[in-house]
């Protein structure tokens, strides 16, 4: 049994998934603080004036809880864009080159799809000869 998990956790692509979370994770806290420390005083200026940030008091003015506070959103908005580049750029095109290296195709474009005349589901590959939802027979591509 341990010698299962052993094998599992020494996988390659295990080994590689855990790594790009690492860097994500540091990517992360990296963004998340240029937001916290750019991104977020630059939208509260935008406001102007005394404001706690670019939004609207709801309720009785005072009241955290009823601020709408839309450069929170923006600001969270920023930093998603900017982490999901990162991990794109930094993880995902070094992996799809290293893998091409390897002759594996990795992240490609689906292949072609037909619909079934059947349940009309849209997903089908243009190869199946059966419907993976209804079972039924389906015609092949030539």
């Amino acid at each position: 049994m341990l010698k299962g998990f052993k094998n599992f956790l020494l996988r390659g692509d295990v080994i590689i998934v855990a790594v790009g979370l690492i860097v994500a994770l540091a990517f992360s806290t990296l963004i998340l603080s240029f937001t916290a420390n750019v991104i977020n005083p630059i939208i509260a200026r935008a406001q102007g004036g005394a404001s706690p940030g670019l939004g609207w008091q709801l309720g009785r003015p005072g009241n955290s809880k009823t601020y709408l506070d839309l450069g929170s959103f923006i600001s969270t908005l920023i930093y998603f864009v900017i982490f999901m580049a990162v991990v794109y750029f930094v993880i995902i095109v070094p992996y799809k080159a290293y893998q091409a290296r390897r002759g594996v195709t990795v992240f490609g474009d689906p292949g072609p799809v037909k619909t079934c005349p059947e349940c009309l589901s849209e997903d089908i590959p243009a190869a199946a000869r059966k419907c993976r939802y209804c079972g039924s027979g389906q015609a092949v591509a030539p």
